[in-house]
């Protein structure tokens, strides 16, 4: 809650006058308690989760011809039913693990020193925040995916993420209780590092779970703006990782690829490339193509 009752009284403190933004700042939450702010998050998730994947969804379910050329994996057909089925999954575990473990984690986002006051943050200082949380929570998440396809990981938690060997936008989420708990890790390592304002971090936790939804998506538009992103995975990229399924030891990376680069773990999908390309080139003869991004004989994958 903001330590002023009005826009005067915030303009003294602050020794000039308020910025449009200040001012629908103050506005808006000067009698809000940081506690009641800070659930917006929650919020946030079920309207970015409900709403976001929609388009892909009336895209998967037209199937038009004008989108189906960029589909990854486009003999896979969700019908309306499974794509419920697992909106439903989704939401029943935001309300009974997401959505308490936001309420009760509130001390800790106090303790790290994320703010509700003024002045508000200029662009390049959200801006270069948001770069590192993007950076550390690459980073964390990388290992942490790694581990959990090792074979305990694999077996008792990570599975249930790739039941959905073709993902969509309402999967990104779709995973074991335990897995998003520990994925939550790496979300709050950043805003714990470099703790900023309350709007930094809505922006962030609603960045990321677009992000999510979009490298989720089994689409590869060539106009995503993600494409200009230096590094950017995107569902190209992701959705390999879920193809080649649970024995897959290549593409760990949650949003950029320079960990999989380091660390060799995208030589399978770099190697597919190329057999994709020489395929198309003619070079090798008489494979069945399912006419997406992925499929190649089996044998051709014992490089990943």
């Amino acid at each position: 809650m903001l330590p002023y009752t009005t826009l005067d009284e915030a303009a003294a403190a602050l020794g000039r006058n308020l910025t449009a933004a200040e001012t629908l700042w103050f506005n808006y939450s000067a009698k809000k308690s940081d506690y009641y702010l800070y659930c917006h998050n929650i919020l946030f998730l079920f309207l970015i989760f409900s709403v976001v994947p929609l388009p892909l969804v009336f895209t998967s379910l037209w199937r038009s011809g004008e989108f189906d050329k960029y589909k990854i994996q486009p003999k896979v057909k969700l019908s309306p039913s499974e794509t419920f089925k697992c909106y439903k999954d989704v939401m029943f575990m935001f309300f009974f693990v997401v959505g308490p473990l936001q309420l009760v984690s509130y001390p800790s986002v106090k303790m790290i020193g994320i703010r509700t006051n003024l002045p508000l943050p200029s662009g390049w200082e959200v801006f270069l925040q948001l770069l590192v949380y993007f950076m550390v929570e690459d980073f964390t998440n990388y290992w942490i995916h790694r581990f959990l396809h090792g074979k305990w990981g694999y077996e008792k938690i990570h599975k249930v993420h790739h039941e959905y060997t073709a993902p969509i936008g309402y999967a990104a989420p779709y995973a074991h209780w335990a897995e998003v708990l520990i994925l939550g890790i790496p979300s709050f390592l950043g805003p714990a590092m470099v703790p900023g304002h309350m709007i930094t971090f809505w922006l962030w936790i609603a960045l990321r779970q677009i992000e999510a939804i979009e490298t989720h998506s089994g689409y590869d538009f060539p106009w995503t703006p993600t494409k200009y992103i230096p590094f950017y995975g995107g569902a190209d990229y992701h959705d390999y990782h879920h193809y080649v399924g649970g024995q897959s030891q290549s593409n760990f990376a949650s949003v950029f690829t320079y960990c999989d680069f380091i660390y060799g773990t995208d030589k399978g999908y770099r190697f597919q490339k190329k057999l994709l390309w020489k395929l198309k080139k003619g070079v090798e003869n008489g494979v069945d193509q399912n006419g997406g991004s992925y499929y190649v004989p089996t044998q051709d994958l014992k490089s990943d």
